[in-house]
């Protein structure tokens, strides 16, 4: 309604007013505006407050009066309400935006106040805990200090008393060198005093010495002379006596005709019985190694031969790993041999072949134990150099194999190196009579021994010896899943039993044995038997080099490395003759084959 009270209608131009026009306020003289410019300004604002202006009003009542004689009056009423109401709704809509935004402002002061806080809390917690470790590395330097300043102390006291100790020990070593040396220097000094005073005396007694030691050998030599003729006379005396009575003569030529006799009797019955004994309760030069007790050795080992009488038979294939195929038909060779001793029938001869290390010696002696039999080990290699003697030694083998009550199983290891082709190989005749020998001992089947060679390189052998072989077993290299199995065995009975056992330097690492194992396992490919049992040792050997005697798994995987880099080198340095003879070393890996490993304690 602001053109309603004249706010903003143009106001009309007064032409009456004079001097003083529009400007001069109605009902104010100029005697009031005089009064007006003495007062001060705050008097001035005092006055102001209670001016009132009466044209407004006027405006307003010339307005309504305009209105009430125009025809739209009502409708400009109405729309003058309405704006109004308008306003009013704008100006609460307004307010509460405006109560809003101040609400709106306090929760973000709030929001702001507890961030602000808990910024502060963050930084004090950081600050004290900054503080903490500093005065903890404080403390921590401080103690460090500590015990460095009394490790220097201590140093340097052990220093003093080591070069006091030293100072004492050098003094002592020059008391006694010093000692020794007056000792020794007293000792010559009289020596020599002693020589002079003999030598002296020796100057002035020669003449006394020389007659003694003549007068000493005119004796000797008239007490020799005596003898002689003593001597002389009197078997001149019995030669004569003798000579002269043909009796005595006939009496002694038959003496020493019966004493020549009686000397040549007693030298043969002692060959006689001397081989006789070495038959019964001795053991001939070729083997090398038996089970059958002889009666020496049963004085010597009581308790040992008591343990060999009570013991058991073993199973043959007790702590053996090997293919369950020629695991089977290694069974059938073990029951066989002791229902062929149980029933005394004759003994089928077996041939071992292989690589070298793969158990064929420790199989012959577990097939012993397992039969109930003897076993007696020789070298082929023990032939050759007895010459002319070893025939002789052959049949004393299997003379005294004959006497055996149990039955002997009679092992030839390395038997390829005298039965060899006689018509191929140069051979000596001493070698080719020992192989001879051999052939005709072994013509026949025989129920009082068993024969069983082994050897590496099968090929070489003599025809008549492959007619005498009814068995022949191949032993193999270890395959991975053998190798695996073998190198727990021995990890167990090398490592873990010692530990268990709380042997003294003799501590073992926490890590996976299993996989490493596994892993040992694939490095070895193309090892034996006996090349495996050895790392046990060589784990052995690591935990007593360490410096607190702990075997790790590093350790155990670097003994494993550098056995399989000697075994390369050893593969390396065979000859083009050596890999020809050694065809089962080269294809020993193959699937093929079935492998087989011994793990007993003698591989």
């Amino acid at each position: 309604m602001s053109w309603l009270l004249g706010r903003n209608r143009q106001q009309p131009t007064d032409f009456s007013g004079g001097a003083d026009g529009p400007d001069k306020p109605e009902g104010q003289t100029a005697g009031e505006r005089g009064n007006d410019s003495q007062l001060t300004k705050a008097e001035r604002k005092a006055m102001e407050a209670y001016r009132f202006d009466s044209s407004a009003l006027e405006r307003a009542a010339d307005a309504a009066k305009t209105l009430e004689r125009s025809r739209h009056a009502r409708e400009a009423l109405e729309l003058s309400k309405m704006q109004e109401s308008t306003r009013q709704q704008e100006y609460a809509t307004k307010v509460k935006e405006y109560e809003a935004h101040i609400e709106q402002a306090k929760v973000e002061q709030k929001r702001i106040d507890h961030e602000e806080r808990r910024k502060t809390l963050i930084e004090e917690t950081k600050q004290q805990q900054q503080r903490a470790q500093y005065q903890d590395q404080l403390s921590r330097k401080r103690y460090e200090d500590q015990l460095v300043q009394q490790q220097r102390v201590q140093e340097e006291n052990l220093r003093k008393q080591e070069e006091s100790v030293q100072r004492q020990e050098a003094m002592r070593r020059q008391t006694i060198e010093h000692e020794i040396e007056m000792k020794e220097k007293n000792r010559l000094k009289l020596l020599e005093h002693e020589l002079r005073a003999k030598a002296r005396v020796d100057r002035e007694n020669r003449d006394i010495n020389l007659e003694k030691i003549r007068l000493k050998a005119q004796e000797h030599r008239t007490t020799v002379l005596e003898g002689i003729r003593t001597a002389g006379s009197v078997i001149g005396a019995g030669a004569e006596a003798m000579l002269t009575d043909w009796d005595k003569v006939l009496t002694a030529a038959g003496g020493l005709s019966l004493l020549a006799l009686g000397v040549y009797s007693a030298k043969g019955a002692t060959g006689v019985a001397s081989r006789y004994i070495e038959a019964r309760i001795g053991k001939p030069t070729l083997v090398g190694e038996t089970s059958r007790f002889a009666f020496l050795d049963a004085i010597k080992h009581p308790v040992k031969y008591m343990k060999r009488l009570r013991s058991k038979p073993a199973d043959a294939l007790q702590g053996v790993v090997l293919n369950p195929k020629l695991e089977e038909r290694l069974r059938d060779i073990a029951i066989a041999t002791k229902n062929t001793r149980i029933n005394r029938g004759f003994y089928r001869n077996v041939l071992m072949h292989g690589p070298p290390g793969t158990g064929k010696t420790m199989f012959a002696k577990k097939l012993a134990e397992h039969s109930g039999m003897d076993f007696a080990i020789m070298t082929g290699g023990d032939v050759a150099p007895m010459g002319k003697e070893g025939v002789t030694a052959i049949h004393k083998v299997f003379d005294w194999s004959n006497t055996s009550r149990r039955g002997l199983l009679l092992f030839v290891d390395e038997a390829d190196a005298f039965l060899r082709k006689r018509s191929s190989e140069r051979i000596s005749e001493d070698l080719r009579a020992a192989l001879n020998a051999f052939l005709y001992r072994t013509s026949e089947q025989n129920q009082k021994f068993m024969l069983v060679l082994a050897s590496n390189t099968p090929e070489q052998f003599d025809y008549a010896i492959n007619d005498r072989l009814d068995e022949m077993v191949e032993f193999t290299l270890p395959g991975l899943e053998e190798r695996e199995r073998l190198l727990r065995l021995y990890f167990d009975k090398y490592v873990l039993q010692p530990a268990a056992a709380g042997a003294k330097r003799f501590k073992l690492d926490t890590f996976d044995y299993g996989k490493t194992c596994v892993k040992m396992a694939q490095m070895c490919e193309g090892m034996s038997g006996r090349e495996i049992s050895k790392l046990g040792v060589a784990w052995q050997a690591a935990v007593y080099a360490s410096e607190d005697g702990t075997l790790t798994e590093k350790m155990v995987l670097d003994r494993c490395r550098d056995a399989v880099q000697q075994h390369k080198q050893k593969m390396a340095w065979l000859s083009e003759q050596e890999r020809a003879d050694h065809k089962s070393i080269s294809g020993a890996s193959e699937a093929s084959k079935p492998p087989l490993t011994l793990t007993a304690d003698k591989l």
